[in-house]
């Protein structure tokens, strides 16, 4: 196992943060997030989502992590007082931006996951949602889940819709000069350490990213959530394993009925939705 020093981990992070400022423009003008046409923010969750979420209106919502704000977004068009909370400068003023132009009155603040709980001023939520490409961030669950129950109202909601550990152990999406075979390239458990990536150009379409290209994720297997959470002192609720995402990542993915993407085989868990209370 890699023994890191958490003034290391302030490191990593701080390239993260870098690299996510450096994103920031590449994504904006991207097709994959589509913000020149009308905003249809639905497209980013699956129903089962909403079913675990239940009703919003009125309810006081966090998105951790938020980057451009488009679920954020969401929340909001659902009668939710949103608020979300990103590390990079350039992401929030971007998000700030974008609620603005679609009329809605959206928080955005900047601080990092772990400072969250000084830099909301102690607030607390009756929902705290992560989503999809969130956790492999956070090198440290233990810390991040008790930084949860402080941000949590008593009997509050944490959602959870992630990358299954599956899907992120394969590693990004093959190069132009690979097959269609799905290969392990990482490890699905913890406790190897930061994955280094230096990667030029992002998950989207759109030119290369300059400057930081420098970015460490960490795998987080489900087992080691669900056990950090249950520690912290929350209660699990609910569990989904979903074979769909909000776009094709293998060319030869086929869209469903729900407008996601599915491998016609082998089918694997793609997603997982964690439903937990305080």
């Amino acid at each position: 196992m890699v023994i890191m020093t958490t003034d290391e981990h302030a490191r990593l992070m701080l390239a993260n943060q870098a690299n996510w400022d450096a994103r920031t423009p590449v994504h904006l003008a991207s097709h994959f997030y589509g913000l020149d046409q009308d905003l249809d923010l639905a497209r980013w969750f699956g129903d089962f989502e909403w079913a675990d979420l239940g009703e919003l209106a009125g309810q006081d919502v966090l998105h951790l992590q938020c980057h451009l704000g488009t679920e954020t977004i969401a929340f909001a068009q659902r009668g939710a007082r949103a608020t979300g909370l990103d590390f990079s400068a350039a992401s929030v003023a971007a998000a700030r931006d974008i609620a603005a132009k679609a009329g809605l009155d959206v928080e955005y603040v900047r601080s990092n996951v772990y400072d969250a709980v000084e830099a909301l001023g102690g607030r607390q939520f009756d929902v705290v949602y992560t989503g999809k490409g969130a956790l492999c961030y956070l090198p440290d669950l233990a810390r991040w889940a008790g930084v949860m129950t402080q941000l949590l109202r008593p009997g509050g909601k944490l959602y959870i819709c992630e990358f299954h550990p599956l899907l992120n152990s394969l590693g990004p999406k093959p190069g132009p000069d690979e097959g269609p075979e799905l290969l392990l390239r990482h490890d699905y458990l913890a406790g190897a350490g930061a994955v280094h990536c230096d990667g030029t150009h992002t998950y989207t379409d759109g030119p290369a990213v300059e400057g930081a290209t420098d970015s460490y994720e960490w795998m987080h297997g489900i087992s080691e959530v669900i056990n950090t959470l249950i520690g912290a002192g929350l209660k699990i609720q609910r569990l989904t394993e979903s074979d769909e995402l909000p776009w094709p990542r293998w060319p030869q993915m086929v869209r469903t009925a729900s407008g996601w993407w599915r491998l016609p085989e082998p089918r694997i868990p793609l997603l997982y939705g964690l439903l937990a209370t305080h």
